[in-house]
């Protein structure tokens, strides 16, 4: 299946351009997002112990007007494209903290990051210039970074490309990268739907950012949570088009909550979310990185620890044994997070209040994925019903890892029909067309 799916990805890829160009696409994900509003800029390694912060590089080429970092002699230079702000509380962030990782981890090498680069021909223009200055390994963090990276690979074969949130690889030196966030996104959706039950306020909302397979299958993987605990809710979904916008954020989560919502998910970047259920006296529930769960009326947060995967990843490139292809994790990698219930983390005050049951329940879920007895393909095993009433896959029968990534446009070869294009049932809203 695998020779198949690398043949028909590229094709796929090609319709993602199609979805881009429509508002659409931006994983095992994520297109035209909002730059942050300071001025583009890169920086190279800053020790973990202070904050993290951009340091002056050396006169350098410029591509598109964002200065390429110098490489160091005599190192394995590493590179990182982040799409916002590298002190996001979220998503840029948390792969910032994962290159940090790779320096502190592993032995002779050098890192540089780039942020607030837009999607298209400007990041195609950085990962040029960044492989002609001699990075070894750069790292591309989001799902427009796809084309880019997959036709610069093309250009300089001894460099090694990692595209994170896509569904392509040349399988030379251009791999994918994923992780099986859906797994703690039903976790956190089992706690949502305890919270609206016990406040008496069956609604949940999801704030979604572009409609492509990724942010289906994550609203699909909270709704699946929520049904375990609260049958009678329901989940409405707002589109935003964007990854990393905190106005566009609020905005939509101050529309959820005013059309009813008691708990509220974001697929976004920032904690915006949280923020206004805090004005609102309800639930936010943010996500990305460890950090944004920080106001008492965040609930939880699922959150990435890029930095063990980064290192592992950096230490087989520079051996030679790293195969670039469709690399997608479990939580038994340690690269998974649910605040309030990882070691050292105290569960939160919308947390402590919820049946004790339930949350010894969500404990009970969550070892068994820390020990790989739980997976993605456990979340989405039926019975499970679409929120038209078809039945989308009957008792016993799991999703493969194909149906997780596609539509059926894509022309994948999928075990169900619909691949990810059908929201589960308690979802108010239409799909995506």
């Amino acid at each position: 299946m695998r020779k198949n799916f690398a043949r028909l990805a590229m094709l796929a890829m090609a319709l993602m351009l199609v979805l881009s160009a429509c508002g659409g696409a931006p994983a095992e994900a994520p297109a035209a997002e909002e730059p942050a509003a300071e001025a583009p800029a890169a920086a190279t390694e800053a020790p973990a112990a202070e904050a993290p912060a951009a340091t002056e590089a050396p006169a350098a080429e410029d591509a598109g007007g964002f200065q390429i970092p110098e490489i160091e002699e005599g190192k394995f230079n590493v590179a990182m494209v982040l799409l916002g702000p590298h002190e996001d509380n979220g998503w840029s962030q948390s792969h910032y903290e994962g290159l940090e990782y790779i320096k502190a981890n592993v032995d002779n090498v050098n890192i540089a990051y780039i942020e607030n680069v837009p999607e298209g021909a400007d990041s195609e223009q950085v990962f040029r210039s960044l492989s002609r200055k001699g990075f070894n390994l750069i790292f591309g963090t989001s799902f427009g970074f796809g084309d880019p990276m997959a036709a610069v690979a093309e250009e300089f074969p001894d460099v090694m490309y990692i595209h994170l949130t896509g569904i392509a690889s040349n399988q030379t030196n251009f791999g994918n990268l994923m992780g099986a966030m859906e797994n703690m996104k039903y976790l956190a959706g089992m706690l949502a739907g305890a919270r609206a039950k016990a406040d008496g306020n069956p609604k949940l909302g999801y704030m979604a950012t572009f409609p492509i397979p990724e942010e289906i299958r994550l609203g699909n993987a909270i709704a699946l949570g929520m049904r375990k605990t609260c049958p009678e809710c329901t989940m409405d979904v707002r589109w935003m088009n964007t990854w990393h916008d905190p106005i566009i954020e609020k905005e939509a989560a101050a529309s959820l909550f005013d059309a009813g919502a008691q708990v509220v998910f974001t697929g976004a970047d920032t904690p915006a979310v949280a923020d206004v259920a805090q004005e609102k006296g309800k639930w936010g529930v943010t996500y990305d990185w460890n950090g944004s769960c920080k106001v008492d009326a965040c609930l939880t947060a699922p959150y990435w620890v890029w930095g063990p995967v980064y290192a592992d990843i950096t230490e087989k490139v520079i051996a030679g044994t790293y195969v670039p292809g469709w690399d997608y994790f479990d939580a038994e990698t340690g690269a998974l997070g649910l605040y309030g219930f990882m070691e050292g983390e105290e569960l939160t005050p919308g947390v402590k209040e919820l049946d004790p049951a339930v949350v010894a329940e969500v404990q009970d879920i969550l070892a068994k994925m820390l020990a790989g007895e739980f997976t993605r393909f456990d979340v989405f095993t039926g019975p499970i019903n679409d929120n038209k009433g078809n039945v989308v896959l009957p008792e016993g029968q799991a999703l493969e890892q194909v149906d997780l990534d596609a539509f059926p446009e894509f022309g994948l070869p999928c075990s169900i029909d619909v691949c990810m294009k059908w929201w589960a049932e308690g979802i108010t809203a239409e799909l995506p067309q």
